[in-house]
């Protein structure tokens, strides 16, 4: 990831953790009328004021609608716009219908007038001193600023997108800022973009009405009605289809929803963190995937390195791994891990990263026979190193060609192993490497991979190249 300077501000790219976050919040002080000198300090990327009492402002105060604006964060700063009130808007003395907000900006609505004003707190990421946080292990200076970033911004409502190859812990990243927040007692939701048919995602999210298409026998709650006062992780965000994006836009905005086959506008209480294995600023300067989009779950980005590039973790990582395996299976306890195997287990670039590392650890588990994991409870992949020899390198290249041959082969080659082993069962090949379906699915488009004998044994879902189609756009 590189960095650009854009007049004053630091624009921040792909794979690289920001040296700094600013975190967005304002006040906003009531000046007259029944609640004067009320003050509301707010994080929300929307906020509704009106006489509503699901409102982030809730003002007694007769001359305004139940929703009567909204202030929302933009990349341009705070916006405020007219919820298409009776009595109108009027910033500074003036009627708008939207605006962009100037510290001290008077705001009137109805008989209320109140004062805003920006509190926006940058701060500098420091590592914590901490090798554990919630449920991540890891004591590289990577692990340790992502608990520091965790930390401070869990206890605010901001949208976050958290980066990083798939196996590297995103989803235990999404949990531990809901389990430090003030929503840790309500729901949790996970909610894979990717795993879902295309024609049920809609309805996977926002729910149905009874009778809504064929199949539909009775009303549905989506993820995010089921994530109502809590958090909803959309995990791959960067797999969801192009005509779905908008309408995940509006809920961001509004948060409202519309069940499939439904008319009626329904509020949701939701923090959105969402995970991606790719780089979707690139994605939305390409035009596959919405730039607006992008912006707006783009508030606080959290990357999460892959394993190869953090490999003092991969000791606690293993430890942990043998801790919980003793925990559970007592009558099985083993004392720990070999130098020898240890030294195996650090020298292999894990392309699964901690999935598949935890997968070895379960594998040598199981396999072993003696007191203490060895280099031969380790799969050949691992113990074997790929030689330059085998892969075929050129000694004319570059070291940025090189690098981008030597990972060109490695994939293939390993692709076409773990493949064969497990008779070109996409999804058994996708578990034992750590990764998820649809990336082998990839892989093996990219490297033009065939089985060559047509129907292998133990694929359920059909022919190996029935499979490969499943992603073909």
């Amino acid at each position: 990831m590189s960095t650009e300077k854009t007049g004053k501000t630091k624009v921040i790219r792909w794979e690289e953790q920001p040296t700094r976050l600013i975190l967005s919040k304002c006040k906003l002080s009531i000046l007259n009328g029944e609640q004067e000198g009320k003050e509301f300090t707010l994080t929300q990327p929307i906020i509704r004021v009106g006489t509503r009492g699901d409102n982030e402002i809730a003002l007694k105060d007769d001359t305004m609608s139940r929703l009567h604006f909204e202030i929302k964060q933009t990349k341009n700063g705070y916006l405020v716009q007219d919820a298409d009130s009776l009595n109108g808007v009027y910033i500074n003395g003036i009627r708008v219908k939207e605006a962009f907000l100037s510290t001290g900006a008077l705001i009137r609505a109805g008989k209320t007038e109140m004062k805003f004003m920006p509190l926006d707190e940058t701060f500098e990421i420091t590592p914590s001193k901490k090798s554990k946080f919630a449920n991540l292990i890891g004591g590289s200076n990577a692990m340790r600023k992502i608990y520091t970033i965790i930390e401070k911004i869990a206890q605010t409502d901001v949208t976050v997108i958290i980066e990083g190859e798939s196996g590297t812990g995103k989803e235990l990243v999404a949990s531990a800022i809901h389990e430090k927040s003030k929503r840790a007692k309500k729901p949790f939701v996970v909610f894979d973009c990717s795993a879902v048919a295309e024609n049920l995602i809609e309805s996977e999210l926002f729910g149905h009405e009874k009778g809504s298409f064929t199949g539909a026998t009775g009303l549905r709650n989506g993820a995010f009605e089921l994530a109502d006062g809590g958090s909803i992780f959309l995990d791959e965000i960067g797999e969801l289809q192009m005509d779905l994006q908008p309408k995940l836009l509006r809920v961001l905005e509004s948060r409202h929803i519309r069940r499939v086959g439904g008319d009626r506008v329904l509020p949701v209480d939701v923090r959105v963190i969402a995970a991606t294995n790719r780089n979707l600023e690139a994605e939305a300067k390409k035009g596959s995937f919405r730039e607006d989009l992008f912006y707006r779950l783009n508030v606080i980005p959290i990357y999460l390195p892959p394993l190869r590039k953090r490999k003092e973790d991969v000791p606690l990582l293993v430890d942990h791994f043998i801790e919980e395996h003793n925990r559970v299976h007592p009558e099985r306890a083993i004392e720990g891990i070999s130098s020898s195997a240890m030294e195996l287990l650090l020298s292999y670039d894990w392309p699964g990263n901690v999935r598949e590392l935890r997968n070895t650890i379960s594998r040598a588990l199981s396999m072993m026979e003696g007191s203490q994991i060895i280099p031969e409870d380790i799969p050949e992949r691992v113990r074997v190193p790929v030689a330059k020899a085998e892969l075929d390198i050129r000694d004319d290249l570059g070291f940025k060609d090189a690098k981008e041959q030597w990972v060109a082969s490695f994939e293939k080659q390993y692709l076409e192993e773990i493949l064969q082993r497990n008779g070109y069962n996409i999804s058994a090949a996708a578990k034992e490497a750590g990764i998820d379906r649809k990336s082998v699915q990839r892989l093996v488009r990219k490297y033009g991979i065939n089985a060559g004998r047509g129907r292998m044994g133990g694929n359920d879902d059909g022919d190996f190249e029935d499979e490969v189609e499943e992603t073909k756009e």
